[in-house]
């Protein structure tokens, strides 16, 4: 299906406030994305609505545009990364669906 995504990445933390914790999506995967999501954006900056699995955790959350990569970034909660025992450093398996509803 078009709306599925599947890669893999490592996990990174930013160095930045909140050290939030992301994959980098292959650069691949952005234009089909961007393809995907249309004119919807969840939010002012770019970002949109997904449905992301790693293992046995599933999650609803907002990809954010990364000029560096040129592609997007997926925020890893920490209860994802707590039940599937992964951490920064590590490299996992995706299973991402952009989201098509407009309350996601």
């Amino acid at each position: 299906m078009l709306d599925q995504l599947e890669f893999s990445g490592d996990l990174w933390v930013s160095p930045g406030p909140g050290g939030w914790t992301f994959i980098t999506l292959p650069v691949e995967c952005a234009d089909q994305i961007r393809f995907l999501a249309g004119g919807r954006k969840a939010k002012s900056w770019g970002m949109i609505k997904v449905k992301a699995s790693i293992g046995s955790s599933t999650w609803r959350t907002t990809i954010w545009p990364d000029k560096a990569s040129g592609s997007f970034l997926l925020p890893v909660k920490a209860a994802v990364r707590k039940t599937e025992k992964v951490a920064v450093g590590d490299r996992v398996e995706v299973n991402m669906t952009v989201l098509d509803e407009p309350g996601g």
